[in-house]
């Protein structure tokens, strides 16, 4: 076989010798099956009970989280596709597939759970605290508009990673993606990626505001028994979701730039390149993890989901009558304003 086009290094070896960068790919496709197995019935479960769930999409947490889901389902979808890639086991044809649709696939629905899960943060703090009520995020015409708009972005700078055309290789068993793309498409390539971290980079200050301000609420009300207990309840949730969004999505991104530039070649060293590579597919990993724990964000942050997933299953329906009791006991410490308008437990 002739030596793979996308392998060669031209920096720190001879030219000609080879530079195979993802010949090591025998654990991350055994855990990535883990979490294929693993999330499956938690998020067909979740499909089925936003389904059977009433007003889902009346409320805005509904609104952002069925748009998460939707996210979770791309992802899973086009996760079978890379698996099989990086096992050596798909025909070239199915390769060159990933490497034009499900991979980019992966990466909207990457950049579709980061924008959502960070709604999901402001929203849970907004939630909470009854003076910022009046603010457009929480209306649901506006988060489902401000929904569409995340994906139509999203389709907007990926999708040309799809179109563009690409040229003809050798067919070869470790197929590198970026070696299929011509030059302009390795350009488009590099643009989305500084494109979507830009986003990212903005939703994780929206997440980092929020969190602050939940915390900065919870110091100001010690003095307060009922005010104290609304600023917990808020720094709870906003805090919960807000170290999984950072430990899933914020070391890809620290790696993520430098292995755009070994993909464009600016970086040309073989074990540089190497190295990089190992680190895009660790941490890709960790913010493919999410698929595994957005069923359980579904559960404890949405209480119509929660009481469909109670009906649907026996085992814990007996916890419904103890939580109904505490949600009662909640709302009585509440003002009326503030009973009216809470969705979340």
């Amino acid at each position: 076989m002739m030596p793979p086009s996308s392998n060669v290094s031209s920096g720190g070896a001879e030219q000609g010798v080879k530079c195979i960068i993802n010949d090591q790919m025998g654990p991350f496709t055994v855990l990535y099956i883990l979490i294929f197995i693993i999330s499956l019935p938690g998020i067909l479960l979740s499909v089925w009970a936003f389904v059977r769930s009433p007003g889902a999409q009346r409320q805005s947490t509904g609104v952002y989280l069925v748009n998460l889901l939707a996210a979770d389902l791309l992802l899973l979808l086009a996760l079978p596709f890379k698996i099989l890639k990086d096992l050596g086991v798909a025909p070239w044809s199915l390769m060159v597939f990933h490497c034009q649709a499900s991979a980019v696939t992966i990466y909207i629905s990457l950049y579709a759970s980061i924008a959502f899960l960070a709604f999901i943060i402001i929203d849970r703090y907004l939630q909470d605290c009854h003076t910022l009520r009046l603010l457009r995020l929480q209306e649901v015409s506006f988060a489902q508009l401000l929904s569409l708009v995340v994906w139509l972005l999203l389709l907007l700078i990926m999708v040309p990673n799809m179109a563009l055309p690409i040229q003809q290789v050798q067919e070869q068993q470790y197929l590198s993606c970026s070696s299929l793309k011509k030059d302009i498409g390795l350009h488009w390539h590099t643009m989305a990626v500084f494109l979507c971290t830009a986003l990212f980079l903005n939703a994780s200050i929206a997440v980092l505001i929020s969190s602050g301000l939940a915390l900065k609420r919870l110091l100001a009300s010690r003095s307060n028994p009922k005010l104290w207990v609304d600023a917990r309840r808020a720094v709870r949730s906003v805090t919960a979701v807000a170290v999984a969004y950072m430990l899933s999505f914020v070391p890809y991104h620290v790696v993520r730039t430098p292995y755009t530039l070994a993909q464009t070649k600016v970086i040309t060293d073989c074990q540089t390149r190497r190295q990089l590579f190992l680190g895009k597919e660790s941490t890709l990993l960790l913010s493919v993890l999410h698929l595994c724990f957005d069923p359980l964000l579904f559960f404890y942050l949405y209480t119509p989901f929660r009481q469909t997933v109670r009906k649907m299953l026996p085992c814990i329906r007996s916890q419904a009558v103890s939580d109904a009791e505490e949600q009662d006991a909640s709302e009585m410490m509440q003002t009326p304003t503030s009973a009216q308008h809470k969705d979340v437990i």
